[in-house]
C-alpha cells in the first residue's frame, strides 16, 4: 500500500465515524427539523453564490488549462441559473411529505401484529464525478432519509465542491439544529480516495457509484470483493426507436430534445430505424443530426452498436444509426446491446408501443417520449443520488431518498382499542415504564399490564 494509499484509507475512516457519530440525532430529528435542514440549503445556496461560483470559476480554468472535454466542462460548469434550479429543488424536496415510519402488514396468531418499519442505513458513501451540483443533491437525499454520508468526487470539481461543502450544507444543518458532521467531503485529489472509500463495509455499508465509464466499473468490482454494497451504472445511453408508423415530427422532437446535452448518460446514443422507413427516412435523419452539429454513425459499424458516444471526448458529438425490423427486434436490440439504462419508441401504433415496451427489460422505457425524462427530478419530482440499473431485487431506474432505506419486520402485541391506548380501570397508571416506539408512534408500555398507552 502507497503512502497516498495509506492517507485515503485514514482519511474515510475518519469522516465515516464522524459521520456515525450523528447518526442517532438524524433518526430522533422531527420533521419538520429535516425540512428546516434543506429549506436552509436552499437559503444558503442564495447567499453564498459568490463564494461557490469563484470556486467554480477556477475549477473551470483548471479544467480548460488541462484540456478537459468540453462535456466534462459542461458537467463542472455552475452559474446563477444551475445554483437557483439547486435551490428550487432543494425547497420542493423540503416540502415533500416523509415515507411513514412503519406501516401495518397484517395480524398474527396470538393478538400479535406484524409491521414493516424503514431504517436508516447508518452512513452512505457517494462517489460521482466532476459535477458540484451532486454534492448538494446527494447531500439533501441522505438527510431527508435521515442518512449520514462521506461524499468524494473528482478532482476537477473539488474547490467547488468544498465551497458548497462548508458555505452552504454546514450551516443549514447547523441553523437547523442537526450536526453538520453529517454530511463528510473527502477532500483529497486522486483516486485513492475512491478505491479506499468502497472497502470499508463496517462504516460504509452501501456507497452510491454516479458516473460512467471503466472507473466506475472498477471501483463496483472493487466494493464487491470487499462487501460493500453499491447503486450504480456504468454505462449509460438512451435508445430510440423508430417504428414504421411514427410521425415524422414526433420522431424529429424526440431526436432533438435527446440531444440537448451530450455528456450525459440518458441522452440519444443508438437510434433505431424501421427498415421499411431506411431508405425514405434516413437522409433527413442525418441532415436534421448535421443540422445540430451531431454526425451519424452509419453501417458497417467499427464499434459495438451501445457503444457510449458520451464517453469519448473526441467523439461524443455523434449517434449510432441501425436498421430494426420490428419492435421485438429493436427491444432485444436495446436489451443485448446497451446497458439497460433507458430506451423509447416512437410509434402512433399502440399495439407496437406495446409490444416494444413489453419486451423491453431495461430501467426507463417511454413511448412518444425522450429518454432525457430518466432522471429524479424530471421523473419522479425529486433530486436523486444516482441510477441503479442493476437486474436484481432492489432500487432500479432514479434513486432517490425514498431508496436510501432498510426493511425490517417487528412483531409486536396487537394494540387495545385505539391507537393512543385506554388503560383497564384497575392498571396503575404510575408504573408505566419502557418507552417504545411503534409504527411511528411513541408509546409507554405497563410494568404492571401488557397494555400501552400514548
Amino acid at each position: 500500500m502507497t503512502a497516498e494509499d495509506t492517507a485515503a484509507a485514514q482519511a474515510v475512516r475518519t469522516a465515516a465515524r464522524a459521520a456515525r457519530a450523528t447518526v442517532t440525532g438524524l433518526v430522533a430529528a422531527q420533521d419538520d427539523v429535516i425540512a428546516a435542514a434543506l429549506a436552509a440549503m436552499a437559503d444558503a445556496l442564495a447567499k453564498a453564490a459568490p463564494a461557490v461560483l469563484a470556486a467554480n470559476e477556477q475549477d473551470m480554468r483548471a479544467a480548460a488549462a488541462d484540456g478537459l472535454p468540453d462535456g466534462v466542462r459542461d458537467r463542472l460548469r455552475l452559474d446563477a441559473q444551475r445554483l437557483a434550479a439547486m435551490a428550487a429543488q432543494l425547497e420542493i424536496l423540503a416540502g415533500v411529505p416523509p415515507e411513514p415510519a412503519s406501516r401495518k402488514l397484517r395480524d398474527l396468531p396470538g393478538g400479535l401484529v406484524l409491521s414493516e418499519r424503514r431504517r436508516p442505513v447508518g452512513v452512505i458513501g457517494a462517489n460521482f464525478e466532476a459535477r458540484p451540483n451532486v454534492v448538494v443533491d446527494v447531500a439533501s437525499q441522505l438527510i431527508k432519509s435521515r442518512n449520514a454520508g462521506v461524499l468524494r468526487t473528482g478532482s476537477a470539481a473539488l474547490r467547488s465542491a468544498i465551497a458548497l461543502a462548508d458555505e452552504v450544507i454546514a450551516p443549514a444543518l447547523a441553523k437547523a439544529g442537526l450536526d453538520p458532521a453529517a454530511i463528510q467531503l473527502l477532500r483529497l485529489p486522486g483516486q485513492a480516495a475512491a478505491y479506499a472509500l468502497v472497502r470499508e463495509p463496517k462504516l460504509v455499508p452501501l456507497v452510491i457509484l454516479r458516473g460512467s465509464g471503466a472507473s466506475t466499473r472498477a471501483l463496483a468490482a472493487e466494493a464487491a470483493a470487499h462487501g460493500v454494497r453499491t447503486l450504480a451504472h456504468a454505462d449509460g445511453g438512451g435508445v430510440l426507436y423508430v417504428h414504421s408508423s411514427a410521425e415524422r415530427s414526433v420522431a424529429a422532437a424526440l431526436i432533438r430534445a435527446s440531444l440537448d446535452r451530450l455528456g450525459v448518460c440518458n441522452r440519444l446514443n443508438l437510434l433505431l430505424l424501421d427498415r421499411q422507413l431506411w431508405d425514405e427516412w434516413l437522409p433527413e435523419i442525418t441532415a436534421q443530426l448535421d443540422g445540430l452539429g451531431i454526425a451519424a454513425s452509419l453501417p458497417p459499424h467499427d464499434h459495438p452498436l451501445g457503444y457510449e458516444w458520451a464517453l469519448d471526448p473526441r467523439r461524443e458529438a455523434t449517434v449510432t444509426i441501425a436498421p430494426a425490423g420490428s419492435p421485438a427486434e429493436a427491444a432485444a436490440i436495446a436489451n443485448d446491446e446497451t446497458s439497460g439504462l433507458a430506451a423509447g419508441i416512437a410509434a402512433a401504433d399502440a399495439d407496437a408501443a406495446a409490444e416494444f415496451l413489453g419486451a423491453y427489460a431495461g430501467t426507463g422505457a417511454f413511448w412518444n417520449a425522450t429518454t432525457r425524462l430518466l432522471d429524479g427530478f424530471k421523473l419522479l419530482g425529486v433530486p436523486e443520488t444516482g441510477i441503479n440499473i442493476d437486474a436484481v431485487p432492489g432500487p432500479r431506474g432514479p434513486v432517490t431518498f425514498r431508496d436510501l432505506s432498510l426493511r425490517q419486520f417487528a412483531v409486536t402485541p396487537a394494540l387495545p382499542g385505539r391507537w393512543h391506548g385506554d388503560s383497564p380501570p384497575e392498571c396503575d397508571k404510575r408504573r408505566m415504564a419502557a418507552i417504545i416506539a411503534i409504527d411511528g408512534r411513541t408509546l409507554k408500555r405497563c410494568a404492571s399490564c401488557c397494555w400501552l398507552r400514548s
